[in-house]
């Protein structure tokens, strides 16, 4: 039976200082879903019984079917803290009485849907990070963790998955506390070396409880301090004293009764107090040894039905130990005791979020968790609503008090301050709270709190910020840590479809953070995912869902290359204006791998300090400090990492044909000449212009194609190349299954560059480069070849020279670049240079 009502949930939403907004994150398959049920569990929305077995946060069809989550789900539960489970003394200061409002968001752990926990990032303050007690610390608990403190989040972590320890590998105590050690020590590394000097130490430590321990599947959890209550009493030594002497070199002699420092392993403190009478009980449980079990019971004074004492085996154990180490009381203790509240989390998280000034009204009302203040909301994720074909805007409230029929500002992520692109000023139907599978309807959401939003969809592509206020800037952008790399060409086998499909792709645009659409010249529809499940997952919606099942021609994948240079030439190119009035002398050199890394992740934007910007530049990659101050754009998109340079010395009215110079470089990078690819790292230099003395006769209309021709030609000059993405590649097997492996990368035109064994197990680490283009049916081979013991992993992981010249024959030239120049419907050859570049 559910034990809250709403209008119980909706006055919780007035005290800030007890709402806990947090995402579960982990590595695939570590037990994300499976644990957030016993929390859902004690919220009583459904029965302990099936807690570990229904995931209630898998809503979809095909996430049940395939056993993994794909879109983060939010669902709020209500929970009252008893004195028993946390004292007076140990309640958080600044708590208002003992009920807690938690707003949980399950996240997806697959490498393809990161951007699903991005965005369930962005809205939540503390993060339940699952490590599995077997596996450790795998490359996604490190993305996850990553982007968890990228944006500022205080993380928790409890190992996973005890249960397979206790029953399947039987392990000793002394192997479960030094792999605990060891996964505990990993976590702290990762926190360590990401971690933001505002925040202070976020690093994780079993004995002050911000680590747990937990069975997911049989719905137990214990933390130490839970413990050391336990045995306070018994040993008569105050609960922190206690606490400490449970984790790390802390032995108990029960012969002499005395505490030391160092001794045999079996009397290590936690070994003997935590781990055995657990082991214990699993054993009774399993070799149905009732009157020990009984006798067990009695002692730890835990009551239990009749009826439950007649289950059997792993039934009888998951029943036995949900009543004595529930695993909801351990993960709400961890949450409510050292995760933030949105009061103390938003004074460290403001300055990240807004893009505004921080000392304007909205950032302070979102600094002090004003629940008065103007409206400030994030809608991080379009979620589909009962009807076909609508969403609801899903977010969080970061000041004021969002209504339902209130007209509101609703900025989409390309609006600027000032002016009135992607701006709409509509007001909001209903607004909702998020329950799992269902919504229920309240008439406001104040400050701190998640909810969803109905009748906006039309306004917003995936993500933007709502305001009441005419001076707000809108929030942040998400950063995602994917690119989306693969594409699809899509076009409906009936050409009568063609509306629906068009339709279609707009809601798909809306459903996922990360997919891209574009519509080619040629007239193709292209979807690009993160990956090759991601995009199954898309085309899947989109023909069943968003088009209602009308067939679909899918293309086979293509991979998106980028267009570079390698070498500098020291002759110039010039082009002449179609009047043959003005001239242009441009060379084009390469920025470098560290640069435009640099630029790619944002540490050097066009929105930099000009000197600070040129300083750097002249000091650490050895620019000419005139040169480096004139940076003209970054392009392709404004941000992209190619750059144009104002290299010329005296010219006159150089800066009245800058737009148009600009606009042909924007141009130019977005489609190269070898095969109207995007450019990555190239500097475009003016080095010379000649310019006819009347306005009239150098207009955009002369300039920019003559500046897209000579960029052309200086791209042709300095040994063009073709880049193609990389996907890092982790898999994990068994040592007999390496051979396997090491074929299949070959060949793939794969290398491997690490390989490790993990220490304790059979199982080995490999870590690999493999082309994306590569990468296609990857998985279903790698299967094949290892007999299904070998688990792969991709992510992309950065762009890698094709070796061979583009220019001079050869498979690259004839095969790879002739392909994507007749997809894209050009002539098949390569233009030649003089078409370009002319002579005096």
């Amino acid at each position: 039976m559910v034990n809250f009502t709403l209008p119980q949930l909706r006055a919780i939403m007035d005290k800030p200082k007890n709402i806990r907004n947090m995402s579960v994150i982990a590595h695939v398959d570590h037990g994300k879903s499976t644990l957030t049920d016993s929390l859902v569990a004690a919220a009583g929305i459904i029965s302990m019984a099936s807690a570990g077995d229904q995931r209630l946060t898998d809503t979809r069809a095909d996430e049940a079917e395939r056993g993994i989550t794909i879109k983060s789900t939010g669902i709020s539960l209500y929970n009252e803290i008893s004195k028993e489970e946390i004292s007076d003394e140990a309640m958080p200061k600044d708590s208002e009485g003992r009920e807690f409002l938690i707003n949980l968001i399950d996240s997806p752990g697959h490498v393809d849907f990161s951007a699903e926990v991005t965005a369930a990032l962005r809205i939540t303050d503390g993060a339940l990070v699952v490590v599995d007690c077997i596996e450790g610390v795998s490359v996604q608990t490190e993305t996850v963790l990553r982007q968890a403190l990228g944006e500022r989040i205080r993380p928790v972590v409890t190992i996973n998955k005890l249960d397979r320890g206790f029953l399947e590998l039987k392990l000793d105590w002394e192997t479960f506390y030094s792999n605990f050690v060891k996964h505990v020590e990993n976590v702290n590394v990762i926190i360590a070396t990401y971690r933001d000097e505002a925040m202070g130490d976020l690093q994780v430590y079993p004995e002050k409880g911000t680590v747990g321990f937990s069975a997911g599947l049989h719905g137990w959890a214990f933390t130490l301090p839970q413990f050391s209550r336990m045995y306070a009493k018994k040993f008569g030594v105050a609960e922190e004293k206690m606490c400490e002497r449970l984790w790390g070199e802390n032995y108990f002699n029960p012969a002499e009764k005395k505490w030391t420092k160092s001794g045999d392993s079996d009397f290590r403190a936690f070994n003997m107090f935590v781990l055995d009478p657990i082991g214990k009980i699993v054993q009774a449980c399993m070799n149905e040894q009732m009157d020990k079990l009984n006798k067990m019971l009695t002692s730890l004074n835990i009551k239990m039905k009749k009826e439950d004492l007649e289950l059997q085996g792993k039934q009888l154990l998951k029943r036995t130990m949900q009543n004595w180490l529930p695993a909801h009381k351990a993960l709400l203790e961890m949450m409510i005791l050292h995760l933030p509240s949105p009061h103390a989390a938003q004074k460290y998280r403001a300055e990240l979020l807004y893009t505004g000034p921080t000392d304007d009204a909205c950032c302070t009302a979102i600094r002090e968790c004003d629940p008065k203040g103007p409206l400030m909301l994030y809608v991080s994720k379009m979620v589909p609503g009962a009807d076909k074909g609508r969403f609801i805007a899903f977010g969080r409230v970061f000041a004021g008090t969002v209504q339902a029929g209130v007209k509101v500002r609703i900025m989409g992520p390309n609006y600027e301050k000032g002016k009135k692109d992607d701006l709409n000023i509509k007001s909001i139907q209903r607004v909702v709270l998020f329950m799992g599978r269902r919504q229920d309807p309240v008439e406001d959401v104040p400050v701190g709190n998640t909810c969803g939003m109905v009748g906006i969809d039309q306004f917003l592509v995936k993500t933007g910020t709502i305001s009441t206020d005419e001076n707000a800037y809108p929030m942040k952008d998400m950063k995602f840590s994917v690119s989306p790399v693969v594409r699809c060409a899509v076009e409906p086998k009936n050409p009568q479809d063609l509306p629906k499909l068009v339709e279609g792709l707009k809601r798909l645009a809306k459903s996922d953070p990360m997919v891209v659409i574009t519509i080619e010249e040629s007239g193709e529809h292209i979807v690009a995912g993160a990956g090759e499940l991601h995009m199954e997952i898309c085309l899947k919606d989109l023909q069943d869902d968003y088009m209602n099942g009308a067939p679909l021609k899918i293309s086979d994948p293509v991979v998106s290359y980028r267009e570079t240079v390698e070498a500098e030439t020291d002759q110039e190119c010039m082009s002449k204006s179609p009047n043959k009035h003005n001239r242009l002398y441009f060379k084009a050199l390469p920025l470098g791998e560290d640069l435009t890394n640099l630029i790619d992740a944002g540490d050097i934007t066009p929105r930099d300090d000009i000197k600070i910007r040129g300083r750097r530049l002249a000091d650490d990659f050895g620019w000419d400090i005139d040169v480096a101050r004139k940076i003209w754009a970054f392009g392709p998109d404004i941000v992209g990492p190619n750059l144009m340079v104002d290299a010329t010395k005296a010219v006159q009215y150089l800066s009245e044909i800058k737009d148009s110079v600009v606009a042909g470089f924007n141009w130019v990078t977005k489609e190269g000449v070898i095969c109207e690819e995007n450019m990555r790292g190239i500097c475009f230099q003016i080095l010379d212009v000649t310019m006819h003395a009347d306005a009239i006769h150098r207009g955009g209309g002369q300039i920019i194609p003559t500046a897209r021709r000579v960029m052309y030609a200086a791209e042709m000059i300095s040994s063009p190349k073709l880049m193609e993405p990389m996907f890092l590649v982790e898999i994990q097997c068994p040592e007999s299954a390496l051979g396997g492996i090491y074929s299949c990368l070959n060949r793939r035109r794969g290398h491997v560059f690490e390989e490790n064994q993990r220490p304790g197990t059979p199982l080995y680490n490999v870590k690999a480069y493999l082309p994306v283009a590569e990468s296609f049916g990857f998985d279903s081979d790698l299967r094949a070849q290892t007999a299904g013991q070998a688990f792969p992993q991709c992510v992309f992981d950065h762009w890698q020279l094709v070796l061979g010249d583009p220019l001079s024959e050869g498979k690259l030239r004839d095969d790879v670049i002739a392909g994507i120049r007749k997809r894209k419907g050009l002539s098949i050859e390569i233009p030649p240079l003089d078409r370009y570049k002319d002579k005096l």
